[in-house]
């Protein structure tokens, strides 16, 4: 994989990177992703997310929260 592109700058590889983008212990991360169902996706065994995704979750979850109040 070339981390050169676009799409290897994006992509999250394993939960240990997922937790550090969003600033977790990896059993928070892990938690997260199996309770509020934050979109990643696996390659083998390995769960992989990517940042943009992530983001555009985040912004829908907070665009929602203001909604609601």
């Amino acid at each position: 994989m070339n981390d050169t592109t676009n799409n290897g700058a994006d992509l999250l590889y394993g939960l240990d990177a997922i937790a550090e983008f969003v600033g977790l212990t990896v059993p928070q991360a892990k938690h997260q992703i199996n309770v509020s169902g934050w979109p990643t996706f696996k390659q083998g065994r390995i769960v992989c997310a990517r940042r943009s995704t992530l983001a555009n979750h985040f912004s829908a979850q907070e665009a929602a929260a203001a909604r609601n109040g």
